[in-house]
């Protein structure tokens, strides 16, 4: 079971999905908001937090998640502020009751990742992609067009065709036709 722990949070925070089964794992940890208590809310423990990237919206409930639930912090790069385990390109993870692949997907910051279970057909896009083609900002620090639509391209040929649920680091999950926003994303990632 995927739940997004952020959901109806009015302030600005990333999605924080709490992934339950056998391997109780919370991707991204939001902010500004009682993460630990939402969390609380649904499990006893958490085995893991998995980070799709370190921007402040995304890690800002970090320490105080780490603090309550004592799991260790995966990412892609061990040098940022807060990630423990480096979980490389290619890297597998266990989330809920299925394996992830960690595919390394810069663009909008340079540790970002996706994280894919093909068994599942779940993808956690992070800000990348999300629905509708809305894709991840690249005017920030680090952010590279071309790398975006190159790491959109790497998830568009990866993820199978009848991916059934694709979650996104800002707002709502997508289980309609998943992957055609993720064609749509790489298409407007073009023409912007």
């Amino acid at each position: 079971m995927i739940h997004n722990v952020a959901q109806g949070v009015q302030s600005f925070t990333s999605n924080a999905f709490l992934v339950e089964g056998e391997r109780t794992v919370l991707v991204d940890a939001g902010a500004s908001f009682d993460a630990v208590s939402a969390i609380e809310e649904r499990v006893e423990s958490l085995d893991a937090v998995v980070l799709t990237h370190t921007h402040p919206d995304h890690v800002g409930n970090l320490a105080d998640v780490v603090a309550a639930f004592d799991a260790p912090v995966y990412g892609f790069d061990t040098t940022q502020d807060g990630v423990e385990r480096e979980l490389g390109d290619e890297d597998t993870v266990a989330m809920g009751d299925h394996e992830y692949v960690a595919l390394h997907t810069p663009g909008h910051k340079n540790d970002h990742i996706c994280l894919y279970a093909a068994d599942a057909g779940v993808l956690f896009a992070g800000d990348l992609i999300f629905q509708n083609g809305s894709f991840g900002r690249t005017d920030l620090e680090e952010g590279d067009r071309d790398a975006l639509i190159r790491s959109i391209d790497r998830v568009a040929d990866r993820v199978d065709a009848d991916l059934q649920a694709l979650h996104p680091g800002h707002g709502p999950s997508i289980e309609n036709d998943p992957y055609s926003h993720i064609e749509l994303s790489g298409k407007m990632a073009r023409q912007a």
